[in-house]
């Protein structure tokens, strides 16, 4: 493979000559190249005979239907490949029907990624009459492809039968009610999809009853997600009535959903009795302090329930008051997320408060909730006894430098925390010497995010200085007027640049 590639280009010369010359290449990531459908074609003739290559990523390039044709050709004959991301190619039908007639003999592949293209109902046909013979693809993602009602049902047919795809996205593809119901259909009969992604879709509340009663017989989907769905309040009771018997669904996402304090009721008395869940998304919705206070009744009776998101809604200091006598009690929840919910510093000492006894908790999010100096000095009077969380999230919260020293101060005794995101707080040099005396003593902290701050020269010299003797491995930092942007390594005083962290970040939040 390495012979038949050398002279291909010179973006392929580079990745290459960074191996060794009897190294196996089991993993090439070439996503965000600018490749098009000469370059495809090269990679394609490289691939074609048996490879080490399991895993081939060619998101975010420019290869299109020729591109798809040329790779498809080559998965006729390749033997190794299990993993090939397309995302975001120009790939229209055309290319679709390519791979789909690959998908006929391919005895290999098993993930299958051609979200943000351009395959259309047609497209979608192809694929699914490749499923109704294809016995070992288990992942295929089509999201934002224009896939629409028409080619919704061609794929739901194809699940009727086909006994290998285990998980399905579909979300972004204008899928209206009527489709959901098809889904659902299959969902009755379906034996082996265990992930299914609706979201971005107008199923609305008609679509969510239809999917919920096929949940009450189906046994083997773990995860749905109905992100941006339109179902409110009404949606979200279909569902809750479902999880009152369905004993397999362990994820469920409804963020963005106009789900109200009614909505989170019915989840709340679902939750009350519900074995099985494990994740509830409910970002961006419109619960209030009445919904919160639902949601925190149900788990103080819940033994699942171990993520629970609540970004972006209306819940306010007496809204998180309730959830945090929750927390007093509850032994399960492991994750609570409550950004963007204007809590103040008094949901912050209520919060606090919960902190002192709870010993489950692991990861709390309350970015951008004003909580300011105050707030902060609650939540480090906290940290110096709490033994369990170990991931703290303030960003935006206006803390400044005396609430970093307060927490610098809780850092010295803190066993637990390892992440501790501080960014765009308005933290100067004396912020950053307060957290570099609090950093000598710390033995735990892993990664500290101080993006967006005031810190200059002199805050950076006792950052530095403090990395000496500190275990912390990552340090964000980052300043427009005065440095450029630098991510600080201090295994062997590596030091490397922000941008490199910021599009890894970009990639995953669009894959």
């Amino acid at each position: 493979m390495l012979c038949s590639m050398r002279n291909v280009c010179q973006r392929f010369n580079t990745i290459l000559e960074s191996y060794h010359r009897y190294q196996r290449l089991t993993t090439l990531d070439l996503s965000y190249n600018e490749i098009g459908d000469i370059d495809a074609q090269y990679l394609a003739n490289a691939i074609r005979t048996n490879t080490p290559l399991t895993t081939l990523n060619l998101g975010f390039n420019s290869i299109g239907d020729a591109g798809a044709q040329h790779l498809a050709d080559a998965l006729q004959n390749n033997t190794t490949l299990i993993t090939v991301n397309l995302y975001c190619n120009q790939i229209g039908y055309i290319g679709a029907q390519h791979l789909a007639d690959a998908l006929r003999y391919n005895t290999i592949l098993t993930t299958l990624d051609l979200g943000a293209n351009e395959i259309g109902a047609v497209g979608a046909q192809h694929l699914a009459d490749a499923l109704r013979n294809n016995a070992t693809l288990t992942t295929l993602k089509l999201k934002h492809n224009r896939i629409g009602s028409v080619g919704a049902q061609h794929l739901v047919d194809a699940l009727k039968n086909n006994t290998t795809l285990t998980e399905l996205c579909l979300s972004g593809n204008e899928i209206g009610v009527i489709r959901a119901l098809h889904v659902a259909d299959a969902l009755r009969t379906n034996t082996t999809l265990t992930e299914l992604n609706l979201s971005n879709n107008p199923t609305g509340a008609a679509g969510a009853q239809n999917l919920a009663d096929a949940l009450r017989t189906n046994t083997t989907l773990t995860t749905l997600s109905l992100k941006d769905s339109e179902i409110g309040n009404a949606g979200a009771q279909y569902m809750a009535d479902a999880l009152q018997n369905n004993t397999v669904l362990t994820t469920l996402n409804l963020d963005q959903n106009q789900i109200g304090d009614i909505g989170a009721q019915h989840l709340a008395n679902a939750l009350k009795t519900n074995t099985a869940l494990i994740t509830l998304h409910l970002n961006e919705n419109q619960i209030e302090d009445t919904g919160a206070q639902h949601l925190a009744g149900a788990l103080q009776n819940n033994t699942a329930l171990s993520t629970l998101h609540l970004n972006e809604n209306q819940i306010g200091a007496v809204g998180v008051q309730h959830l945090a006598d929750a927390l007093k009690n509850n032994t399960t929840l492991t994750t609570l997320k409550l950004k963007w919910n204007g809590i103040g510093d008094v949901g912050a000492q209520h919060l606090a408060n919960a902190l002192q006894n709870n010993k489950t908790l692991t990861t709390l999010d309350v970015s951008r909730n004003q909580i300011g100096v105050t707030g902060t000095l609650h939540l480090a009077d906290a940290l110096r006894n709490n033994t369990a969380l170990t991931t703290l999230k303030l960003k935006g919260n206006g803390i400044g430098d005396v609430g970093v020293q307060y927490l610098a101060g809780a850092l010295q005794n803190n066993t637990a925390l390892t992440t501790l995101n501080l960014s765009y707080n308005s933290i100067g040099d004396a912020g950053a010497q307060h957290l570099a005396d609090g950093l000598q003593n710390n033995t735990t902290l892993i990664t500290l995010d101080l993006e967006e701050n005031e810190i200059e020269a002199a805050g950076i010299q006792h950052l530095e200085n403090a990395l000496q003797i500190n275990k912390v491995t990552i340090i964000v930092f980052r300043n427009y007027l005065v440095y450029s942007s630098t991510l600080f390594y201090t295994d062997g005083n590596h030091i490397t640049y922000w941008h490199q962290w910021e599009i890894r970040q970009t990639r995953e939040a669009n894959q």
